[in-house]
């Protein structure tokens, strides 16, 4: 009975699919959205808001930031209430954060792209410099997308459990996005679009116990210098709380982008960071 209870709770594994020669290896595996396990597990995020609160004299002990510009986008269905906290803290940390101001993110309906490149481009010019973008779950994909078209008003780019690779199927929300989008499945071109990394520092933090978001949807290939992938425990629901996501937002602001450096997991940062820049991490599932 229990082993029955616990083959119909695990989480899935992938199909995995022998990669042909330049095959982007995410793209290669038959990905599943996260098992039912996982899904019940994003239930411990008011736990991550409550570890924020309780860590923030140690965060706050980060050194400031510039004050250079941060849009925050919110993700699926989330507003700018969402990322409050994460406002705040980056506030604290000594940037000029700012929030996306267009309601609920029901996905690219009329006049959100349009939205969202305006916005950008009013804080890049209110403030005289580029503009860093994190972007949370669906938020990430915008980011991404702008750094593409307006690079030179992008700093860099810091997605959140943003499934950017493989195919939006491998998320349990995506039922939910073609219902309040009103978008069909994209087709070949447009994922491989999608995939494609922006000309910008660009770092993708996920964690490997996300319950909406199958994690190696959120891995940047190795092969661009520019790119990055951190591994942090936490949440789908809860990482725009978590006092590790945090952390290492922080971290990737502080950097100058002529001198940008991948993040170093070196010290005690082993204990609670990994990083991912080698195909053969995806042929891991959990």
């Amino acid at each position: 009975m229990v082993s029955k209870l616990y083959a119909r709770i695990r989480p899935r594994r992938p199909r995995p699919v022998r990669p042909e020669a330049g095959d982007d290896p995410v793209s290669a595996l038959g990905l599943t959205a996260p098992g039912l396990w996982l899904l019940m597990m994003e239930a411990r995020a008011p736990w991550e808001a409550i570890s924020l609160a309780a860590v923030s004299p140690w965060l706050s002990k980060m050194p400031t930031g510039d004050g250079h510009p941060v849009l925050v986008l919110p993700g699926l269905g989330a507003s700018d209430i969402t990322t409050v906290a994460l406002r705040r803290f980056l506030k604290r940390q000594g940037y000029s954060a700012h929030p996306w101001k267009q309601g609920l993110n029901l996905g690219p309906r009329e006049g959100v792209v349009e939205g969202c490149r305006e916005r950008l481009r009013t804080l890049s010019e209110q403030h005289g410099s580029p503009v860093s973008v994190v972007g949370w779950s669906l938020g990430g994909i915008y980011a991404r997308e702008l750094a593409k078209e307006m690079p030179e008003q992008v700093r860099c780019v810091i997605t959140l459990g943003t499934p950017f690779t493989g195919h939006p199927k491998a998320t349990n929300a995506w039922r939910f996005y073609k219902m309040v989008s009103r978008q069909q499945a994209p087709d070949d071109a447009l994922l491989a679009e999608v995939r494609k990394p922006p000309p910008v520092p660009t770092t993708s933090i996920y964690s490997k116990t996300d319950g909406i978001v199958a994690w190696p949807c959120s891995i940047n290939p190795a092969r661009h210098a520019h790119t990055e992938n951190i591994e942090v425990r936490a949440s789908h629901i809860g990482m725009g709380m978590n006092p590790l996501a945090m952390y290492a937002i922080a971290d990737r602001l502080r950097q100058d982008p002529a001198h940008w450096k991948r993040f170093d997991v070196q010290g005690a940062r082993r204990w609670f960071f990994k990083e991912a820049h080698q195909p053969e991490v995806l042929t891991q599932w959990y």
